[in-house]
């Protein structure tokens, strides 16, 4: 295990914990080169656990031999271990490491939808939902609640982004995710759509015929301006979330767990 004391920022091989953009970490041009961030002990251990190949990992001197120890004892040999003061990494990365451990991991290729929606009978489709702690709350609603999937279209927010990833306490590797070009694909593999929006036609989340439903997803709209219409009008139910005391609508995260909550497999 090569252990290797940071004495300055220009150290080859720490660009991907400070100087990379997050466009430059997924690196579209060779997407099987692409990295991503982990933030945390507790996270990097799930990230482990769930089977995603580490880089190299970044952490403070104490935590050598600290919260970091079982974590490096579980790096391949051929993996670097960045270690240096916290007001140097803190240089380095531009803020205060949570827990004092960072891990670049390899970005895995999309999943084939067909993969992602196998034996699935409740999933959720983010269709431009772009803010990472939005995100990363939603997987974790989506982990806790029993959702079997989540689907994103292209303008969403990456879930590998480290905000999103380290927001949903590594619930972005427990739950099966892929890329949707639109929400009404998930027609062709058997799926009710129910669009979450306030209109004339919207029915109550407690609906039975909801439940009822084999195979549903629910998709989620943008923050702020929702769900474009056109994806509104080809749902096959427009939903809404009772509500009291004049208000009309909740932050999508706080939407989602209530509706994963509703809809949950019995």
């Amino acid at each position: 295990m090569a252990i290797i004391q940071v004495t300055t920022l220009d150290e080859p091989g720490l660009e991907v914990f400070g100087r990379l953009t997050e466009a430059q970490l997924r690196n579209r041009l060779e997407p099987e080169k692409g990295v991503f961030i982990v933030e945390s002990p507790k996270v990097i251990r799930v990230a482990l656990d769930s089977g995603y190949q580490p880089v190299s990992l970044l952490c403070e001197q104490k935590h050598i031999d600290g919260d970091a120890r079982d974590i490096i004892e579980r790096l391949p040999e051929a993996v670097p271990v960045y270690t240096g003061s916290r007001e140097l990494l803190a240089a380095l990365t531009g803020y205060t490491l949570t827990r004092g451990v960072l891990c670049a991991m390899r970005r895995p290729m999309p999943k084939p939808m067909a993969e992602v929606l196998e034996g699935a009978s409740r999933v959720v489709v983010m269709d431009g939902v772009v803010d990472s702690t939005n995100i990363g709350a939603i997987f974790r609603s989506a982990a806790a609640l029993g959702m079997d999937a989540v689907l994103l279209t292209p303008t969403s927010c990456d879930p590998l982004n480290r905000r999103a990833v380290r927001v949903s306490m590594g619930s972005v590797f427990l739950v099966p995710w892929t890329v949707v070009e639109h929400p009404a694909q998930l027609r062709e593999y058997g799926f009710t759509t129910a669009a979450m929006a306030l209109t004339e036609k919207s029915v109550s989340l407690d609906d039975p015929r909801l439940k009822e439903e084999p195979r549903l997803a629910l998709i989620m709209g943008a923050e702020g301006d929702g769900l474009a219409h056109e994806v509104i009008g080809e749902s096959d139910y427009v939903v809404r979330i009772p509500m009291q005391h004049g208000v009309d609508s909740l932050n999508v995260a706080a939407a989602s767990a209530v509706a994963f909550w509703e809809l949950r497999k019995k």
